[in-house]
């Protein structure tokens, strides 16, 4: 399982909103500035749209914004926007995809590694990007007894 471009792009693009809230909407050219060009972030950002979490606006002063308080948004909205749900293996959102799956032994070990991972990206919030709190993922040194 690999995240594609449009899952990295996407939260690129909603961090880059999430830091713009409540400075308006931002054009898509400022949003591009990111590193994105301004056709490929047009399609992610109508994704997004249709998932709930950017807003359009129109007009001289138009552009994106956030249709939710960062805190309300999380990795996994963005990715499930972007990419639909992360799967580590076809069998879990398509039995049919394998001939085993009935009696698969494993398969509730990929049903549960996606369930997981799905589980992490729904905890992360925008909000917590923008403080950073939870990505300070360097070990703790314990204290020596």
């Amino acid at each position: 399982m690999k995240l594609s471009t449009k899952g990295k792009y996407g939260l690129y693009a909603m961090f880059f909103l999430a830091q713009q809230a409540g400075n308006g909407p931002q054009p898509l050219k400022s949003v591009a500035e990111i590193g994105v060009s301004e056709d490929y972030l047009e399609q992610l950002l109508a994704s997004l749209r249709k998932g709930g979490l950017v807003t359009t606006v129109r007009g001289a002063q138009g552009g994106y914004q956030l249709a939710k308080s960062p805190e309300e948004i999380t990795v996994g909205d963005i990715i499930d926007a972007t990419e639909g749900p992360l799967n580590i293996s076809g069998c879990v959102s398509d039995e049919s995809s394998c001939m085993r799956s009935g009696q698969c032994r494993t398969r509730r070990v990929w049903e549960y590694l996606s369930d997981s991972i799905n589980n992490v990206l729904q905890s992360i919030t925008l909000r917590d990007m923008l403080e950073q709190e939870r990505f300070d993922l360097k070990p703790q040194e314990s204290a020596k007894e």
